[in-house]
């Protein structure tokens, strides 16, 4: 007896299968018997395709953030992404009392911790280097083991001030005396050069806001791959694209993905205005504008499940494996035209959109308003 039977999901290659759940775990899939019960069973009748549940490994969700925050469950399992990751929200400081906060919220929240003590409260949280405390940092990494998953530094001019690359030096100190814990490096305008980012960096480490469109971006004015980035992709250094509200740019995203150089990983950069009024919107949108540049369903899907497991270190997450966390993702994907902006105001129009129609999280299942309405769920 499972606890959830989930029968004849579309998998993103086509092809169909059964998924069973049980104690908040996958446990089997594949053909399943017709007799074989449980509490609950939903029939998507080889209409709906399911996947792993969706990782958004970039959002600002701290509520009580003065300049970039969210509700966990508006961008989470509302949306269809049962894992939300906040990208440097909170420091030191203010960490403990985010993690009391999303204890109340039906999506798994995880944590990039800032290496300044404030995290972002101002638009310059590196321009002081002592906001970056090495022992605030591991007392806080210590407290939260299983909450702070990496480290976060914002590597552009606003941020750093007159630090220019001291703060990333001293960012992969800290990474080396916490576990060699993941670093994720926020790139913008400059100083510090691009270059001069890419060189610190090493195998694991990742490049949010890969496609912006900003001077400082990972193509030459002549459209080809920087050397330093190309050095820094062979050293095993992850692309996530961040999309945000002035980082990405369908034109240096379709250059960049036509000469072979894709994301590792796909992320929204949400909050609440750009949850409000665009250009982000969902993970589901970025997810849908990534169709427009060229990569398929199953390359999008594993940017924002196996992809994002591996490069976090969440074994049990990310894949449809027995064992696995019982995280799934249901969605249908709508075949029309629909407009997508990018963070440059260029617009591009599109042929697919994801719709995502419920998150399973922990063998649990939550509608999205979409999937409230649909008549596959009917019983």
């Amino acid at each position: 007896m499972y606890d959830l039977i989930i029968r004849q999901a579309k998998c993103p290659d086509g092809s169909l299968t059964d998924i069973a759940i049980r104690d908040g775990k996958i446990a089997a899939t594949g053909q399943l018997d017709s007799g074989t019960t449980a509490t609950q069973i939903l029939d998507l009748h080889g209409k709906v395709y399911a996947s792993a549940g969706w990782i958004d490994s970039h959002v600002h969700c701290y509520i009580k953030s003065p300049i970039y925050h969210d509700e966990p469950d508006l961008i989470g399992v509302a949306s269809g992404v049962t894992t939300v990751v906040d990208a440097g929200s909170t420091g030191a400081n203010d960490v403990d009392d985010f993690y009391q906060l999303t204890r109340e919220a039906k999506t798994n929240v995880l944590a990039f911790l800032n290496i300044a003590r404030t995290g972002i409260v101002t638009q310059n949280e590196l321009a002081d280097m002592e906001q970056i405390d090495k022992a605030s940092v591991r007392d806080a990494i210590a407290r939260n083991p299983d909450f702070i998953i990496g480290i976060k530094a914002r590597m552009s001019s606003s941020v750093v001030g007159k630090n220019g690359i001291k703060p990333l030096v001293r960012a992969k100190e800290i990474q080396q005396e916490n576990n060699d814990l993941p670093l994720m490096v926020h790139i913008g305008n400059n100083p510090p050069d691009l270059d001069e980012i890419t060189d610190l960096l090493t195998s694991g480490d990742i490049i949010t806001h890969c496609y912006n469109g900003k001077p400082n971006r990972i193509l030459s004015p002549e459209g080809v791959l920087r050397d330093s980035v190309k050095r820094a992709l062979s050293r095993g250094v992850l692309l996530d694209v961040g999309h945000g509200s002035a980082s990405f740019s369908f034109e240096v995203a379709r250059l960049a993905i036509a000469q072979g150089i894709v994301p590792h990983t796909i992320s929204s950069d949400i909050y609440c205005r750009n949850r409000a009024t665009g250009p982000v919107h969902s993970l589901a949108t970025v997810m849908s504008k990534f169709f427009t540049v060229g990569l398929s369903l199953e390359q999008v899907i594993e940017c924002v499940t196996c992809n994002v497991a591996d490069a976090l270190r969440l074994p049990s997450k990310g894949r449809l494996e027995v064992g696995a966390d019982a995280d799934l993702t249901l969605f249908e994907i709508q075949h029309a035209p629909k407009v997508f902006l990018d963070s440059e105001g260029q617009s591009v129009t599109g042929e697919q959109l994801l719709v995502p129609l419920a998150a399973v999280v922990a063998g649990v299942t939550l509608f999205t308003d979409e999937g409230k309405s649909n008549h596959v769920f009917e019983r």
